[in-house]
């Protein structure tokens, strides 16, 4: 009887020992059928622009962001009579996106006359909870056209040649969502274009870019950026470019409203000509006002700004 017990115990002891080692089997083979993917952190920003420059931020593929830009100002001893303010600068643009990670855009400024575009290309996304993915980085290439000659202390040359017309912007956008509320961001920044030859300004000249994005409340969040430029123009007195904005979301929209000492909205403009200081003297403060509307082509709907 005895021994019959012991049996028994070994039978079940065994076959405990042999469902355990299939199970484990069974969960190894699963594991290499259905390896564990990466998950990547989603709305670092929640649009392609900070406020006055780019974010990593790049669109689903096939999405078409219709975006409008406006900058608003007074001018100092101004006799004339204007609603709200004497100076009004809107920028029109169009983005597209080819794939999940490559974006092309156009836009055109009809105060200065400037059309610009850029490259966008996402080159790596930070992972969740992961060393591998510390941050996202993406890679930006623009240009900018001026239509019309100013002499009064442009960098651009006083002639009809259309190359000394244009300028180039080369950016690395490197940033971190620290957590759900707040995204940091750094933009190494380099922009080559035609001088003046009768100045001395530089034809290639260096910037650093600094961003940030803090939510305030379920659809709100305020946005600042700031552009330190290393060799400014010596032709004329230049500031570094800074603002500070509340973006609003409106399901599909988004509306941003901003402060700036910037007037432009070509990135090597606006990098590297502001000519006022932010303060609130001699109409240096410039408001802004952006709405950002996406259209999903792909899918025929439209699609939430996320």
């Amino acid at each position: 009887m005895k021994n019959k017990r012991i049996y028994q115990l070994l039978t079940i002891a065994f076959i405990v020992f042999n469902s355990s080692i299939n199970a484990q089997n069974l969960l190894d083979q699963l594991d290499q059928e259905f390896p564990d993917k990466p998950v990547y952190e989603i709305a670092t920003f929640k649009t392609t622009r900070i406020g006055l420059g780019h974010s990593i931020e790049t669109r689903k593929k096939g999405a078409l962001e219709i975006s409008l830009y406006n900058r608003y100002w007074n001018i100092p001893n101004f006799e004339g009579q204007r609603f709200l303010a004497d100076v009004v600068s809107t920028r029109y643009g169009l983005d597209y996106s080819f794939t999940d990670n490559l974006t092309l855009g156009l836009g055109y400024t009809n105060h200065d006359k400037i059309t610009d575009g850029f490259v966008k290309y996402k080159l790596m996304k930070q992972r969740e909870n992961s060393k591998k993915g510390f941050v996202s980085i993406t890679l930006v290439q623009g240009f900018s056209h001026r239509t019309q000659e100013n002499t009064g202390g442009t960098i651009y040359a006083p002639t009809t040649s259309s190359s000394n017309k244009y300028a180039f912007t080369s950016q690395v956008l490197v940033a971190r969502k620290i957590n759900s509320d707040l995204s940091l961001q750094i933009a190494p920044t380099f922009i080559h274009k035609e001088v003046n030859s009768l100045n001395d300004d530089p034809k290639n000249q260096f910037a650093i870019g600094f961003g940030g994005r803090h939510k305030i409340g379920g659809h709100a969040s305020i946005v600042s950026e700031y552009f330190y430029v290393a060799n400014p123009l010596k032709s004329k007195q230049t500031y570094n470019a800074f603002m500070v904005g509340v973006n609003w979301e409106l399901s599909h929209l988004l509306l941003q409203f901003q402060m700036t000492n910037a007037r432009n909205f070509a990135e090597d403009t606006f990098i590297t000509q502001t000519t006022n200081n932010f303060n609130a003297k001699d109409g240096n403060f410039h408001f802004g006002f952006n709405a950002t509307f996406v259209l999903h082509t792909k899918k025929k709907k439209l699609s939430k700004i996320e």
